[in-house]
């Protein structure tokens, strides 16, 4: 789950993580009056989940009352796009209105799980208010980073070799410091999957500020956070996705005509590989989990055709905890009840193949029977072509 910059600061502020002072602004008014409490100039940013918002033209200094009535009037209704957007761009609906701050300099530090080494890593660079993708890319050096032990949590000699690291002043070192654990202990207080601060900043009076803060939360962690809830912004996410929450399937849309069904998130990343490589795009990512039940499967019929660029389905199930014969029983009644018209293609495995594949066969509708992934595939590119 993915919050807003002014959310995500709020909730850091908790920690004793230094932010700077802002307001929250809907409309032109709020705004101005914002500005006029916190004093010109001030930073006014669009709130959408996506980065690179000041290349896109959604941060921008105001130094009068008349740049701050222009720029609000301009951004709030505006699509930004970003690259991480893509083309479609976010409608901007909410502007944060900041103090400007004297920058001496900019930093980037990040908290995320590293999967290879089973552990959290704290990661610090100088190279901060860029993309951060970039600098990992072309310059990985610059990227430092310190593993957590999680029997012990960060240390403070940990968040000092990265201050030292980041080239801080020797005075700035116990700040820097006391910084970075008030974070790592947000981090993980907070069930967060993502922190990062880009720009980490210091000040020309020798301050140290969260000047951006982007914080994810683990959606498996969420029961332990009831009053995450209020958090969640539904303008930010496709409308497809917020109707397979409300089943619980887990879905992603994409940009392909080849929609996907499968039971394993493992199954489901393999299909979409096997669908490009036979020459195809998948529509979507959806796992329908290991109780694939008729009800569930008819869900997910309904939210996969609901997209308008698919051209065909491919259902492709392997049956361990669920019965493959049940399953088709799932697939053969959603397709009655949805009348659905565009072709489907089914890969069976496991337990019950056989009654399912039978299931299908007697069903009197236009199924199309795999015979294995890579015949699914093909199959399925070839019926999304015609």
């Amino acid at each position: 789950m993915k919050i807003h910059e002014y959310q995500g600061k709020e909730l850091l502020r908790r920690f004793d993580v230094k932010v700077p002072r802002g307001f929250v602004a809907r409309s032109v008014a709020e705004a101005e009056e914002a500005a006029k409490e916190l004093g010109l100039p001030v930073v006014v940013k669009a709130q959408i989940h996506a980065g690179g918002r000041g290349k896109g033209g959604g941060v921008k200094l105001a130094r009068t009352t008349e740049d701050v009535h222009n720029l609000a009037k301009q951004m709030i209704g505006m699509n930004l796009v970003t690259h991480q957007t893509g083309p479609e761009g976010r409608t901007v609906h909410t502007l944060l209105i900041e103090e400007g701050l004297k920058i001496k300099q900019e930093f980037y530090l990040g908290m995320l799980l590293d999967r290879a080494e089973s552990r959290l890593v704290f990661m610090a660079s100088a190279a901060g208010g860029m993309d951060i993708e970039e600098v990992a890319a072309k310059t990985p050096e610059k990227i430092l980073k310190e593993h957590i032990d999680p029997a012990v949590g960060m240390q403070a000699f940990q968040a000092r070799n990265l201050a030292f690291g980041l080239g801080l002043a020797p005075e700035l070192i116990g700040k820097a410091t006391k910084f970075m654990l008030a974070l790592y202990r947000a981090f993980v207080e907070m069930d967060a999957s993502l922190l990062e601060i880009n720009p980490f900043l210091l000040t020309e009076d020798g301050e140290l500020y969260a000047l951006d803060a982007k914080v994810n939360f683990d959606d498996n962690a969420l029961y332990r956070h009831k009053e995450y809830a209020e958090l969640r912004d539904l303008n930010e996410e496709a409308p497809l996705e917020i109707e397979a929450s409300k089943f619980d399937l887990n879905y992603i849309k994409l940009d392909g005509n080849i929609a996907c069904m499968v039971n394993g998130a493992g199954l489901a990343m393999a299909t979409m590989d096997i669908i490009k490589l036979a020459g195809g795009e998948p529509a979507n990512f959806l796992d329908v989990g290991g109780g694939a039940s008729q009800e569930r499967v008819e869900n997910a019929f309904r939210i996969l055709l609901a997209d308008p660029n698919v051209q065909a389905v491919l259902v492709n199930i392997f049956g361990g905890i669920v019965r493959c014969d049940m399953v088709a029983r799932g697939v053969v009644e959603a397709a009655r009840n949805l009348k659905v018209t565009k072709p489907i293609v089914v890969r069976l495995e496991g337990t019950n193949v056989e009654e399912g594949q039978r299931v299908l066969k007697e069903s009197g509708l236009n199924f199309i029977v795999a015979n294995g992934m890579k015949d699914a595939a093909e199959k399925a590119v070839a019926a999304a072509g015609k």
